[in-house]
This record gives C-alpha cells, structure tokens and sequence, in this order.
C-alpha cells in the first residue's frame, strides 16, 4: 500500500517506523477571556471540556475541548491524572492558554494570522449540514467572515471566536455533491 494518496514535492516515500502511534493530538490558540472563550466554544460549537490545568507558579491556565458524544464521554477517565493522560492522547483536541492578567488589559489582543502579517489561519469543524449549522450560529449572533454562498467557494463559511480567531465550518461531502452536481 502507498504512503501517500496524493502526489506533492518533498514527500518522503517510506514509511518511518520510529513514529507509529503518534498522534495529532492538539492545536493550541490563546484567549484573553477565558469566560467568553468558554461559553463560545461549549455553548455555540458544541465542545465538552474535557480537562483544566491550572499553573498559579506560571500565571496561566490551560483549557482542554473536543467533541465526544455521549458514548465517548462515558469513556472519559474520572481520576485527574487518568484524565489527564487521556487528554493528551486523545486526537483532535482544542487548547486554549489563557495568560492571567489578559482580560484586565482593554488595549491586549491576539494576532489571528489573518491580518497582516499573515501566519496561522483557522481551524476547521466539520457540520452534518453547514447551511442549518450557519442558520444557528447566525442566529445566535456569531460574527462571520465568509457565509455559505459568500464568495467563489460555496458551500463552506468562517466564523470568528471571542478573539478573532477563524474557524471554517464545512460539510465533509459538500464539495463532491458539488462535483456531482456541476
């Protein structure tokens, strides 16, 4: 079986043995009001905290979230330290540093990677079905970048977060109906 299922420049061909069982595990954003970030991202998108780090030595907390369904959060250790291991070898966790102090300073906040000069540019959610998820998070007062039918690419839109940070909504099958379609 092939490595890869694309072609680009630069991949490496063979398999690395030395990285079986890695995994993706976090992508880490940092908020300046842990209170608002909080409510956004378990009320509006849905996620559970699945675990909390305080470290008063450092001034900081972090915050991890994902998605889990009722079964999966069944599953999910109660013991701090289990927890803990199960957060960071869980896929696909959302981590949200919050610097204490932050939220005092009206003049602080954080690059999004959107505006000049460009770096980071969104994390993506994928929906069921992005127009009802649009509908919703519309109605619910979310700032949009881009809506479904905005632009040349259809069917996909992005919000921003309390801090201006991006997230694409999309709709995994979206662009092969749209194939189909065309």
């Amino acid at each position: 079986m092939p490595k890869h299922f694309e072609q680009a420049p630069g991949l490496y061909e063979e398999t690395v043995p030395e990285t079986e069982g890695y995994v993706f595990n976090q992508t880490m954003m940092r908020i300046k009001e842990p209170e608002r970030s909080m409510d956004f991202y378990t009320r509006v998108m849905g996620m559970r905290l699945v675990r909390k780090l305080d470290f008063p030595e450092m001034k900081f907390t972090l915050y991890f979230l994902g998605y889990l369904d009722d079964r999966q959060a069944g599953l999910v250790p109660h013991d701090d330290a289990h927890r803990t291991t199960y957060t960071f070898g869980r896929e696909a966790m959302l981590e949200l540093t919050h610097n204490w102090g932050t939220e005092d300073d009206n003049d602080f906040g954080y690059h999004n990677g959107n505006d000049e000069p460009q770096g980071f540019g969104h994390i993506g959610v994928a929906v069921p079905d992005v127009y009802a998820a649009c509908d919703r998070l519309d109605k619910l007062g979310v700032e949009f970048v881009k809506k479904p039918d905005d632009g040349k690419m259809k069917g996909l839109a992005f919000i921003k977060d309390p801090d201006g940070y991006w997230i694409e909504i999309l709709q995994p099958d979206m662009l092969e109906k749209q194939r189909k379609e065309g």
